[in-house]
């Protein structure tokens, strides 16, 4: 059986790009003492949404980012964690770094929330490229929050081999935007019959109200690992948490077996 032990690391971004380092460090060291071999941070674990994006923004050989690569290295898994990159036109990307044993890639996030009330391609550049990594054997593909509302993302994945889709989150919160955020999950790991591990931000304020509109998507919580039968394996709350579980990489093919939606699609 081939299985891919991943952490997905569900917290509360600060505005403070060094803070959120420190953060990502303890609850890496964390993922790796429980034996995960991927940890997965959510969409702006640089900084959160909310805030002036340009000047928190630092290229993939900037400070922040090889922060992140020494986390990785010193607690021995691959880390994937959202941030910010400058764009050639004056905006920002917003970027996914993946770094860990034999793997340094970035996935520049290609649908942008322009709904809800909510503009991100006004500050923000699309990215253009499907991006996949191998950990530790197993073929993952990189996608981010919007994102989830395009299965063809998902499907490419799976052509690209990948049986796991990781997909960093700020979820915008909102009247049935919970609801939505596990219906779609769950919808894209039964299109591309792969498992999705969503990893969100918690919501910031002990009090906050999930079912209210904010002004910038700055999560709902309840990170999610779905298995490629459509099933939720592991939920999170809406509190700083962190999950480790393994997921089957050979369960993909049964469930493909099964159920060859990749193999009879048409169109």
């Amino acid at each position: 059986m081939t299985t891919l032990r991943t952490a997905l690391c569900q917290f509360t971004a600060a505005t403070d790009p060094e803070e959120n380092l420190r953060t990502i460090d303890v609850m890496a060291a964390q993922a790796a003492r429980e034996g995960a071999q991927l940890a997965v941070f959510p969409e702006a674990a640089m900084a959160r949404f909310g805030i002036p994006l340009g000047p928190v923004a630092q290229p993939l050989d900037g400070p922040w980012a090889e922060g992140v690569r020494g986390i990785a290295r010193l607690h021995g898994l691959t880390v994937v964690a959202g941030m910010f990159t400058p764009s050639s036109d004056g905006r920002v990307t917003n970027t996914l770094i993946a770094t860990g044993p034999d793997v340094d890639a970035a996935y520049d996030k290609i649908h942008l929330y322009d709904a809800f009330g909510f503009s991100e391609s006004d500050t923000v550049a699309p990215g253009e490229k499907v991006v996949t990594i191998d950990v530790a054997g197993v073929r993952v593909g990189l996608a981010t929050c919007y994102d989830v509302r395009f299965p063809e993302l998902f499907r490419a994945h799976a052509d690209e081999g990948a049986v796991l889709s990781v997909l960093p989150a700020s979820w915008g919160a909102g009247p049935l935007k919970l609801d939505h955020w596990r219906l779609l999950t769950r919808a894209r790991a039964l299109d591309a019959t792969l498992w999705v591990a969503a990893v969100g931000q918690a919501p910031p304020g002990p009090d906050g109200d999930i079912r209210q509109p904010t002004k910038a998507p700055t999560g709902v919580g309840h990170s999610l690992l779905v298995g490629p039968d459509g099933q939720v394996r592991e939920e999170a709350g809406e509190a700083t948490e962190l999950i480790v579980a393994d997921v089957d990489a050979d369960e993909v093919a049964k469930v493909r077996r099964a159920v060859a939606v990749l193999d009879n699609r048409r169109l």
